[in-house]
């Protein structure tokens, strides 16, 4: 298994990251590493939710929550033949306003090579999506 993590202060209250983090349909408005969303169930985002998301340089791919706690965490997977990709959003209260983490992780028999062929570009775009959704928060429009 591989994967990485970045954590950032975000100056704007949990439910402000909150809100933000789970209105996906908004992502492509507020994160250059996202070209298009398609919601595939009706209502907020919760357990068993499935996405459709498209990103530049990597495959569409269908995410499904898996984990949800709402107001602080979700974690949901894609699937692909041989690789598991788990993603991870974690908003915690913090001195400064709150602290992001998001943590993705590759699984599978066909994840090292996968994670070998999209790493770097992984990497950039998680710390993309970490700078853009404190941004959107911080901003007085949320």
């Amino acid at each position: 298994m591989a994967g990485l993590q970045r954590t950032v202060t975000v100056a704007a209250p949990p439910e402000r990251v909150w809100a933000v983090i789970v209105d996906v349909e908004r992502w492509p408005e507020r994160i250059p590493t996202v070209e298009s969303v398609q919601r595939l169930d009706d209502g907020p985002l919760a357990l068993g939710s499935r996405t459709r998301l498209r990103q530049p340089r990597l495959p569409e791919a269908v995410w499904t929550v898996t984990e949800f706690a709402d107001g602080s965490s979700y974690t949901w997977k894609s699937k692909s033949p041989g690789v598991t990709v788990t993603a991870a959003h974690v908003v915690e209260p913090h001195a400064e306003g709150s602290r992001l983490t998001l943590a993705l992780t590759v699984s599978g028999p066909l994840s090292g090579i996968g994670w070998l062929m999209t790493r770097s570009l992984t990497k950039q775009y998680v710390e993309t999506e970490a700078a853009s959704i404190k941004s959107a928060a911080e901003s007085t429009g949320g």
